[in-house]
């Protein structure tokens, strides 16, 4: 370290970060670290203070790397009326996520290279986090994947289930097997929503349309994931796909997934915020607001995501940040659509949950355990981990100052009050309102330039330069 700070002592940084805990998944060392052109240039010991243009005193709290959220919906374009990409990105560095990859089901949806780079052109200017894009995929044509290359994207979502904004649902088994076989070829990671249509539409033609909240679990309910992981399970098996199976909401997709990754399967899966902090009884207490796809399930399967959380079988958290209007939510139990905004909330829910669960473990390891799922494990899924992820010399420069201790709420706009936080998605609702929080966001960092400060209730925005990342096709990445 020392070596490094005496080679640029002539030369002032650009920015030199004192007074931190720098968080890694190995653990937490103090220091500080000095930016350069927007990369990190070297991590500096306790008392290392080298000259630099600005200064940032981090007071002893704890430094995380910047965030990556693989699991977003900003819902441009076509959707913008429940969304923005301006709001939605202030929203993430509000919550420490510098780095962010979009789903496919905009409007138009996302489905080739070329609207891929028309997509980022129409972001040029908007954007506070850096960004990569999931590519959709028409279970009746699987073949323009073959054209992808890992600059316009490295992964590919695919639905198994329908809802409201899902524009492509592979619902025929051959068509499935053509688009696991295509990826497979291609190199690409399938990303899936894995519930079973059929299941659901057998239940639907059954029952009928729930009448209240109380009725929606059962009406998409557990065993339209199971038969779908299992059968994607099978899939992996005959052709060697690369798979990220999102939203895990169930104690027996975590057994399945669990155990084909021992068996040496190419498969990880995500959990989500949301599944870890409601359980079903808050569908039926909030209704709408708690409206999810997957469902909310029981709690012992929350307590099971939590144990796969903790025990490193879970690969990576995603917010689904899934805004929709406070009009849309009020339809009737059937038509409500489902989905949440998370973006935001992601860090200080699981960091409060897990300080819930564990009051005397200290925050250091919980930290170092939420490092490893939100910055460094989806840096290497997707391929980003030559310039996110880290605290490490040659990384772009992205990290947030984290008051692992300060307790305060989420509130619907500025100046509620001395420890509130305004909302920054543009729906202007979220389901962790009221909720006391532990842990906050003081400042994010991206490039080296403050995209975020938070000073009592207010908080300031940097530029909106954030840009379309380049990736390198990721490699399996060894169960942990």
């Amino acid at each position: 370290m020392s070596e490094l700070s005496t080679r640029h002592e002539e030369q002032p940084y650009d920015l030199v970060v004192t007074g931190v805990r720098l968080v890694s998944g190995d653990g937490v060392v103090t220091g500080g670290l000095a930016v350069s052109g927007g990369r990190i240039a070297c991590l500096l010991g306790p008392n290392e203070r080298p000259p630099a243009r600005r200064t940032l005193d981090g007071g002893g709290r704890h430094l995380l790397p910047g965030l990556i959220d693989s699991h977003v919906h900003f819902r441009t374009p076509g959707l913008t009326h429940k969304e923005d990409w301006a709001h939605a990105s202030r929203a993430a560095v509000a919550g420490g996520v510098t780095t962010v990859i979009d789903m496919p089901n905009t409007v138009p949806p996302l489905r080739t290279g070329e609207e891929a780079h028309r997509k980022a052109e129409l972001l040029t200017g908007t954007s506070l986090v850096d960004y990569r894009f999931h590519l959709g995929v028409s279970g009746e044509d699987p073949s323009p994947l073959r054209a992808v290359g890992p600059r316009e994207a490295t992964s590919v979502k695919v639905f198994l289930a329908g809802h409201h904004t899902a524009p492509d649902v592979v619902r025929d088994p051959a068509q499935l097997e053509k688009v696991f076989r295509t990826a497979a070829e291609s190199g690409l990671r399938l990303l899936l929503h894995a519930e079973d249509d059929g299941v659901f539409g057998l239940l639907d033609e059954w029952r009928g349309e729930p009448s209240g909240y109380a009725e929606y679990e059962r009406h998409r309910p557990r065993s339209g994931a199971i038969v779908a992981v299992a059968r994607v399970l099978e899939l992996v098996r005959r052709h060697g796909t690369t798979v990220h199976v999102l939203h895990a909401s169930t104690a027996e997709e975590a057994d399945l997934l669990t155990a084909a990754a021992h068996a040496g399967l190419p498969v990880t899966f995500e959990v989500t915020p949301h599944h870890l902090s409601f359980t079903a009884a808050e569908t039926c207490r909030v209704g709408a607001r708690a409206r999810l796809s997957p469902a909310l399930r029981q709690q012992a399967d929350q307590e099971r995501l939590w144990r796969a959380v903790r025990t490193g079988q879970v690969a990576t958290l995603g917010s689904d940040h899934a805004p929709h209007t406070r009009e849309e939510k009020l339809r009737t139990p059937a038509q409500a659509p489902p989905g949440l905004p998370g973006v935001q909330e992601m860090l200080t829910a699981v960091h409060t949950g897990l300080r819930r669960r564990a009051p005397f473990e200290p925050p250091d390891a919980q930290l170092s355990l939420l490092v490893r799922l939100l910055a460094e494990r989806p840096a290497e899924l997707f391929g980003l981990d030559e310039r996110k992820g880290g605290l490490r010399p040659g990384l772009d420069a992205d990290f947030v100052l984290f008051d692992a201790d300060e307790r305060w709420m989420l509130g619907p706009g500025p100046g509620s009050g001395p420890g509130s936080s305004a909302i920054h998605s543009k729906c202007g609702w979220s389901a962790y309102e009221g909720w006391t929080m532990t842990g906050r966001v003081l400042h994010t960092v991206r490039c080296g330039e403050t995209v975020y400060r938070c000073e009592g209730d207010q908080a300031e925005f940097g530029e909106p330069d954030g840009r379309w990342l380049d990736a390198r096709r990721p490699t399996d990445v060894e169960p942990r």
